[in-house]
C-alpha cells in the first residue's frame, strides 16, 4: 500500500505515511534526480522507499559504501545542475563531515538536501549527538519539521531555498518523526531534469587558501540571505496572546507543547512561536515575539541550540527577559509528553500533571528481554567457535567490536566484545592495541561495515605490520538496518546484478598472507581454521584474516518461504539428554528453551541450521 501511495500522481490525495516515507514522497514531488545514502536507523526507510518507485519516476538512487561517498555523489549531481539528495543517520554525518564542511564554503548549482536523522535516547545508536550543531559549524541552514506532512513540505521548501541561495540544506529529523505515521496530502510531481552538465567553477571548488579565504566570507553572506527568507518560512508560526508567558518550540517537541496546552485549556494563556528553521534563526520574528512577553520557555530536543542563540540576541538588543530552557527541559534522552508537560507546569507555576508511570500500569512482573541473536543467526555460531578456538589456543584476546548485529556478542554467554565505538573502529583500535600490548587483538566487523570504514584500517595494519586477527562476519546483507544490499551482495538497490566484491579478495590484494573463509554452520572446521589463524598471527607477528560467511538467517528464511520449501526443525531426545546445559549456557539459541525442568527446542523458532547438533556432546539433538 505504501509503495502504491508513494507512486500516486493524484494531487490532493491523503496518504498515511511514515515520516521517512513522507520525506521520500517530498523528494519525488521535488523532481529529485540523484539520491544516495548509507543505511542506518532511523533514516533507512527514505532510500528504501525511493528505491521501490525509482523506475517509475526515472531518478537514480543507490546505497553507497558510506555517508561521505553518498554526500559527494549528491553534491556531484548538484554541480551538474540537478537536484541531489543524501540521507544518513546522525552519526553518519560524522563520516560525511569532511565534504559537508567544504560544501558550506563552495555553494552549489542544483538543489542539495541532506537529511540527518538524529536518535535521541540512543534507540539504535552509540550516542545522542544533536546535528543542528553541524549546520552551525558548516554554515549550512537547518530545517526541523514537526510532522510527516511538514517533513514532505520541508523537502519542497528546502530545495527552493537551496537553489535560490546556492546553499545546501540540512533537514533534521529524529527517531520519533522518522518512524511516526501521519496524514500526508500529496502534491504535484515536478519533472526530473534528466542529464545535466557540469557547472562548477575552479574558484569555488578548488579548496586552496586563496580561494577558501574568499569563500568563507561568501558563506556568511549566504547565511544572512537565508535568514531573511526564513523570516517568511511558511512552517514557522507565531501566535501572540495577552500574557507574560511565551513558549518557543521546534520539531516534535512543538506537538507535545500544543497537546498539553490544549488538554489543559491553556492555549490562550501562552504566546507560541513555532520554529521550523532552527539555523539561522529568524531573528526579527524572535525579537517581535520577545517584545510581547516577559518570560520565555524554549522547548527543543537535546541541545540548547535555539535557547543559546535567543539569549545572545536578547542581550544584544537590550531586552531583559526571563528565559528558561534546559533548566526545565531535559538535555538527555528524547522528550516525551510527560517531560514537556512537567516543564510547562513549572514554567507557568501550575500544579504538576499526575501522570501514571509506565511501570505502575503493568500488573505483572514481566521479565527483561534483552536483544539477542535470532535463531539460526550465523554470528552466534561464529562467536561460539571463536571462544572455543581462543580457549584451545591459550591466548589472551582483546575483542575489538564494531557496529552491527554482531555487537550483541558483548552479552553472555559469549562476552566477546570489549569495545564498540564507531563504524570501522574495530580494526583501527586493534591497530593501536597491537603496538601497545602483548595481548592478541581480534577485530570483529560485519561485511557492510567492512566496506564502509574497515578497509583503510586493514590497509594500515598491513602497511605498519600490526599483529591482529580480523574476522569479517559476512551475512550477505546490511542486516541490522533492514537487509539492504552492499558491495558484496551482488546486486544494487535498483535491482541490477553486479560483481560481488569479496572481502577475502581485498585482503589478498593488499598483501595479507593468511586468508581463510569459514562456514559458521560447520563447527569443527571453523574452530580449526580460527585456531590456525591465531597460530599464524602469533608466530608471524602479522595480520590474519578470516571471513565467516553464511547468509543472514532472517533473509535465508524469507528465501525458503518464497521458494515454497519446507524447514525441518530439530528436537531433543529426552531419553538421551543429560541436561548438561551446554546448548543453553554456551550457545544460548532462543529456539532452545527450558520447560518443566526439561530442555526442548521450539520447532516454531528453529531454522534447522544444525549448529546445536554439532555442539551437543551426547548426540541428543536430532532432526
Amino acid at each position: 500500500m505504501v509503495m502504491y501511495e508513494l507512486g500516486l500522481d493524484k494531487p490532493g490525495y491523503t496518504a498515511f505515511l511514515l515520516g521517512n516515507e513522507a520525506i521520500a514522497r517530498g523528494l519525488i514531488e521535488a523532481g529529485i534526480d540523484v539520491a544516495a545514502g548509507y543505511p542506518g536507523t532511523p533514516s533507512s526507510e527514505i532510500i528504501d522507499s525511493l528505491g521501490k518507485v525509482a523506475s517509475k519516476f526515472n531518478y537514480y538512487v543507490e546505497w553507497s559504501t558510506n555517508e561521505k561517498v553518498a554526500l559527494e555523489i549528491a553534491f556531484g549531481a548538484s554541480l551538474c545542475g540537478l537536484r541531489g539528495f543524501a540521507a544518513m543517520k546522525h552519526v553518519g554525518l560524522n563520516v560525511a563531515s569532511d565534504i559537508f564542511m567544504s560544501i558550506g564554503y563552495s555553494g552549489l548549482k542544483g538543489g542539495l538536501l541532506i537529511v540527518s536523522a538524529d536518535d535521541p535516547s540512543c534507540h539504535s545508536s552509540q550516542n545522542e549527538q544533536d546535528n543542528r550543531y553541524y549546520g552551525m559549524h558548516g554554515y549550512i541552514p537547518v530545517i526541523e519539521p514537526a510532522s510527516p506532512m511538514e517533513a514532505k513540505q520541508s523537502v519542497l521548501l528546502g530545495y527552493d531555498i537551496s537553489e535560490k541561495t546556492g546553499s545546501a540544506i540540512l533537514l533534521r529529523s529524529t527517531t520519533r518523526l522518522s518512524h511516526v505515521r501521519g496524514n500526508v496530502i500529496l502534491g504535484e510531481i515536478r519533472p526530473n531534469r534528466g542529464i545535466g552538465k557540469f557547472m562548477g567553477k575552479v574558484e569555488e571548488l578548488v579548496m586552496v587558501p586563496r580561494f577558501s579565504q574568499k569563500l568563507h566570507g561568501k558563506a556568511l553572506e549566504r547565511l544572512e540571505k537565508i535568514r531573511e527568507k526564513f523570516e517568511k518560512f511558511p512552517l514557522n508560526k507565531m501566535k501572540i496572546n495577552d500574557t507574560v508567558y511565551g513558549i518557543i518550540a521546534s520539531g516534535v517537541a512543538y506537538n507535545y507543547v500544543m497537546d498539553f496546552l490544549y488538554s489543559k485549556n491553556l492555549l490562550d494563556k501562552v504566546s507560541i512561536l513555532k520554529l521550523s528553521t532552527t539555523y539561522p534563526l529568524p531573528l526579527k520574528s524572535i525579537e517581535k515575539f520577545s517584545e510581547n512577553v516577559e518570560k520565555i520557555l524554549v522547548v527543543e530536543e537535546l541541545e540548547p541550540i535555539i535557547e543559546n542563540q535567543i539569549k545572545v540576541l536578547l542581550f544584544e538588543k537590550g531586552l531583559k527577559k526571563e528565559i528558561h530552557g534546559k533548566d526545565l527541559v531535559p538535555r538527555v534522552l528524547e522528550l516525551t509528553p510527560e517531560k514537556v508537560a512537567t516543564a510547562i507546569s513549572i514554567f507557568l507555576k501550575i500544579p504538576l500533571p499526575n501522570y501514571i508511570k509506565f511501570s505502575e500500569k503493568i500488573k505483572y512482573n514481566i521479565p527483561q528481554r534483552p536483544p539477542t541473536f535470532c535463531p539460526g543467526c550465523p554470528h552466534r555460531a561464529t562467536f561460539y567457535e571463536l571462544k572455543i578456538a581462543v580457549a584451545k589456543s591459550k591466548v589472551k584476546p582483546i575483542y575489538s567490536g564494531d557496529i552491527g548485529c554482531y555487537t550483541l556478542g558483548f552479552n553472555p554467554p559469549f562476552k566477546a566484545t570489549h569495545s564498540v565505538l564507531c563504524m570501522g573502529a574495530s580494526i583501527g583500535l586493534a591497530n593501536g592495541i597491537a603496538h601497545s600490548s602483548d595481548e592478541l587483538p581480534i577485530a570483529l566487523i560485519g561485511d557492510s561495515t567492512f566496506y564502509h570504514a574497515g578497509i583503510p584500517g586493514l590497509i594500515n595494519a598491513v602497511y605498519n605490520n600490526a599483529r591482529m586477527l580480523v574476522i569479517v562476519m559476512d551475512n550477505g546483507v546490511t542486516a541490522m538496518t533492514g537487509m539492504q544490499p552492499h558491495p558484496g551482495s551482488g546486486k544494487t538497490l535498483m535491482g541490477k546484478k553486479v560483481v560481488k566484491i569479496l572481502p577475502e579478495k581485498i585482503a589478498e590484494a593488499i598483501g595479507i598472507k593468511h586468508v581463510s573463509v569459514i562456514d559458521p554452520y560447520n563447527v569443527k572446521d571453523s574452530i580449526e581454521k580460527i585456531m590456525d589463524a591465531i597460530q599464524y598471527v602469533m608466530n608471524n607477528k602479522s595480520v590474519g584474516f578470516i571471513v565467516s560467511r553464511r547468509l543472514c538467517a532472517l533473509e535465508a528464511m524469507r528465501l525458503v518461504r518464497r521458494k515454497g520449501e519446507k524447514i525441518y526443525p530439530y528436537y531433543i531426545d529426552q531419553d538421551i539428554c543429560t541436561k548438561c546445559m551446554i546448548c543453553v549456557n554456551a550457545f544460548s539459541c532462543p529456539a532452545i528453551i527450558r520447560e518443566n525442568n526439561l530442555v526442548k527446542i521450539d520447532e516454531n523458532l528453529c531454522t534447522g541450521c544444525g549448529v546445536c547438533v554439532q555442539i551437543c556432546p551426547f548426540n541428543a539433538i536430532k532432526r
